[in-house]
């Protein structure tokens, strides 16, 4: 039965999740720590993924990042990517506190955004022993390029230059939706995007809220995860990609995962970007980070 959570930042801020504890787990058990991508929230799907790892007797930690969802922290819908890198090293920190948690078979988790920041979570802290990334974000110009016309870029630097402006003033930050119908302006400019959040809001309560800081967008263009792939090794690294993923694209982290050294492994599903959270890619690719949880755990 998960319980509810939280723990502090090393700046003071706090983070609350789930604590979801492995089934006939017999003394301290390995514990795999997860957090959702850009603006999404830890009741979008992320307790479907650990109740199969919990199942297995993996302790799991899930928890909201910064600024979102349940956990503190100002300005509120703000994805400074950097800050949230060091909410995985604060929860493994107080992880490693818990009677519960083997101190010494930590994992991590993390899709989308945050599968870009388990990558360098990974690659800069040896207290992780494995890591599974999920759709994650590789490549963040690039990315940015492809999802926002050529002739858009000036507009949207100018804005950026603004911005900075104006927040330098003391006023508060500019703001856009995460996503929107076609045509209009978001952070996210995908239909599968908007059909997926609008669906999840249809269906759920959630704490997920559509909008998010101009700032953040910015950090987006400029956030390379892939840089420090290849130092993740000898951690053990699973990523997990979308055959026709055009948010995160699949040939940007099907180059990243080159760049990575053994031990590796790339598990390839179909359909695109958010059908890894649910139906028969869900059944394949949790049953797979399961095993490979278990394996190097």
């Amino acid at each position: 039965m998960r319980r509810d959570i939280e723990f502090q930042t090393e700046d003071g801020v706090t983070l609350r999740g789930w604590f979801f504890p492995g089934t006939d787990a017999n003394g301290p058990a390995p514990t795999v720590i997860m957090a959702h991508g850009f603006t999404a929230t830890r009741e979008i799907f992320l307790d479907d993924f650990a109740e199969v790892f919990a199942a297995a007797g993996v302790n799991v930690i899930v928890y909201d990042h910064r600024n979102f969802g349940v956990s503190d922290g100002e300005p509120r819908s703000h994805a400074d990517p950097w800050a949230q890198i060091n909410g995985y090293r604060d929860a493994i920190t107080w992880a490693q506190t818990l009677p519960e948690v083997d101190a010494e078979r930590i994992g991590i988790w993390g899709s989308s955004y945050s599968g870009g920041h388990v990558l360098q979570v990974a690659a800069i802290d040896r207290r992780v022993k494995c890591v599974v990334s999920q759709v994650p974000l590789t490549y963040g110009l690039e990315t940015a390029q492809r999802l926002i016309r050529g002739d858009m870029w000036a507009g949207l630097r100018a804005a950026f230059n603004g911005d900075r402006a104006s927040r330098a003033k003391g006023e508060p930050g500019a703001r856009m939706p995460v996503t929107a119908p076609e045509g209009e302006p978001s952070a996210l400019p995908t239909a599968d995007t908007y059909a997926f959040f609008t669906q999840f809001e249809k269906e759920h309560e959630t704490n997920w809220k559509n909008e998010v800081t101009l700032h953040s967008i910015e950090m987006f263009t400029e956030y390379e995860p892939a840089s420090y792939i290849a130092r993740i090794a000898p951690t053990p690294l699973l990523l997990v990609v979308a055959r026709e993923d055009h948010l995160t694209p699949f040939d940007l982290t099907a180059r990243a995962f080159e760049a990575a050294l053994e031990p590796k492994k790339l598990l390839v599903l179909p359909g695109g970007h958010f059908d890894a959270y649910t139906g028969e890619p869900f059944e394949t690719s949790s049953a797979v980070q399961r095993d490979w949880f278990l394996e190097h755990l």
